[in-house]
């Protein structure tokens, strides 16, 4: 057979005298063989020469790959990432919980205060009906009488024509 010329179907792989070294070696051997070969070289980095131990008769190791480390990592990324997020999330309501119960708090404080205020208008008024029902008996120097400004003092508006007259 010349180079460059395609072989006769009828002829077996091992009987190709071009092959050299592996005539003896069947198709489906060699193929098997360059494909375990590929992984190998594929796996290159990955694998420790311990991972063959197994082999020897010698008890296996457990081998970590790069890929098992990254995972590894991962996970742990993950667990930390999920027990500061449960954390997060606990402290947000907390703090919610606190904002809430303070709103109403100062809520009460608040309508507590307003009546308050609203008593002490009531008796402020009824202190205002008092001093004018007490006025026209009483006889106080015109100097020493105050009224809080605008209101209106009939005391004062008494004294005042009676003095111009």
């Amino acid at each position: 057979m010349m180079p460059g010329q395609i072989p006769e179907p009828s002829l077996a792989p091992g009987s190709l005298p071009s092959l050299g070294p592996l005539a003896g070696i069947s198709a489906t051997t060699l193929t098997d063989q360059l494909k375990l070969h590929a992984d190998f070289r594929q796996l290159g980095a990955m694998l420790s020469p311990l991972h063959f131990l197994d082999r020897l008769g010698k008890r296996p190791l457990a081998i970590k790959t790069e890929m098992d480390e990254d995972d590894d990592r991962r996970k742990r990324r993950r667990e930390k990432n999920k027990v500061a997020a449960a954390r997060c999330r606990n402290k947000k309501k907390e703090r919610t919980d606190f904002l809430q119960r303070e709103s109403e708090r100062l809520e009460m404080v608040n309508s507590d205060l307003k009546a308050q205020i609203e008593e002490l208008r009531v008796e402020r008024q009824q202190l205002m009906v008092m001093l004018n029902l007490h006025r026209p008996t009483c006889i106080v120097r015109t100097d020493s009488v105050k009224t809080p400004d605008g209101e209106a003092n009939p005391l004062l508006e008494q004294l005042a024509k009676a003095h111009a007259k």
